[in-house]
């Protein structure tokens, strides 16, 4: 569901009556009016959404870039790191139509309301989706991968394409209901794109839809990496030959990767059950209350969007492979302008991921392919 959607409204396929996450009711005290947070919103929604565009823009670009053109995908976790920047680029193009919709209304139309809804929310799904898969995959390199064991061939790339395509279609059924009921809808406030719900079904599809997607976006994907990191973790404290100092910088890296999940998606997702619990059982009666909740879904939301900001930095920047051919290209750069680097033969140092202890005759094989630390 996109950030700036919390002004939508939620109606009853022909019905008179209407309910929102941001809805003006009557009260006791008379019509609680949403002025004051649809001011906020058009002011605080596209300066957090122009700084996410720059920043995530960068980031994921010059990954897809790297990996398009100089970096070998030799693991699952490559390949989902490349799906993960496209996936995020995807999601940012669309912010700078939500912000023109939070300071103008939605000026392009049903097909485009329906389609940018969709592209929003099923690549938000997907993105969390791969993080998961990437700790699954790291689990896997360093508990079950034999020590010196070949890289995949033509069968093992055929199997991440195959988890690719199963990731992205489970992220393209999240998004169906936004391309499905999503309509623009106008009103004296203006035109807005929103989710309009047949009557008898509005109420429990909303509910079941926002539990639905706290369970697969957030719940799922965080007990995953939560479950596969620690074993990471514990592995890693125990490897052999890897000196005490890279164990701990590794460590402390899984538990950045696991804390910024957390920090950035856990807000949001409190918000979302709180919104369920109202539209199951109508909690919410205060209008102070009300518009409350309406800036913490603004706020939330807009955190859990600057992950896509930071999972350049997490997943790929951090890695010494990832950061070498970065600064190669850079030299490469520099020398086209005229200038002239120190040209020094040190390649970074990376950390493997294939803990196990090699035998002399393994570690001297040029063919051998360990997965690195890219965190």
């Amino acid at each position: 569901m996109s950030a700036t959607k919390t002004m939508e409204t939620y109606d009853y396929e022909g019905a008179d009556s209407s309910f929102n996450d941001s809805y003006e009711y009557n009260d006791e005290h008379g019509v609680c009016g949403k002025e004051a947070v649809r001011s906020f919103g058009s002011v605080f929604l596209p300066a957090v959404y122009a700084g996410a565009l720059v920043a995530g823009l960068a980031g994921n670009a010059l990954v897809v870039a790297v990996y398009a053109s100089r970096l070998r995908l030799r693991t699952l976790t490559d390949v989902c790191i490349l799906n993960l920047a496209v996936s995020d680029l995807m999601l940012l193009f669309t912010l700078p139509f939500w912000a023109a919709d939070a300071v103008h209304g939605w000026r392009l139309g049903v097909v485009a309301c329906k389609l940018t809804s969709f592209v929003y929310s099923a690549n938000f799904s997907c993105g969390m989706l791969l993080l998961a898969c990437i700790s699954v995959d790291r689990y896997r390199a360093v508990a079950l991968r034999p020590a010196g064991r070949a890289g995949p061939g033509a069968r093992g790339r055929v199997q991440w394409t195959l988890v690719c395509v199963l990731l992205w279609a489970a992220a393209s059924f999240l998004g169906l209901p936004e391309l499905i009921f999503c309509v623009v809808k106008h009103s004296h406030h203006g035109a807005s794109c929103t989710a309009r719900y047949p009557t008898g079904m509005a109420r429990p599809a909303k509910a079941a839809l926002e539990l639905m997607e706290v369970t697969l976006r957030f719940a799922l994907p965080f007990a995953v990496m939560t479950a596969c990191y620690c074993l990471v973790g514990r592995t890693l404290s125990r490897a052999a030959g890897v000196r005490r100092a890279r164990k701990w910088r590794a460590l402390r890296v899984l538990l950045a990767v696991v804390a910024v999940f957390l920090l950035t998606q856990l807000p949001y997702n409190v918000v979302k059950l709180v919104r369920a619990m109202d539209v199951m059982y109508g909690l919410v009666s205060d209008c102070g209350v009300s518009r409350g909740l309406d800036r913490a879904v603004q706020v939330t939301e807009s955190l859990a969007l600057v992950h896509t900001c930071i999972n350049p930095l997490l997943y790929a920047f951090v890695g010494s492979s990832f950061r070498g051919h970065v600064l190669k290209a850079a030299k490469r750069l520099g020398q086209r302008l005229g200038r002239h680097p120190r040209h020094d033969r040190d390649e970074p140092v990376e950390i493997p991921l294939n803990t196990c202890s090699r035998t002399p005759s393994q570690s001297g094989s040029e063919e051998q392919v360990t997965s690195n630390f890219t965190i």
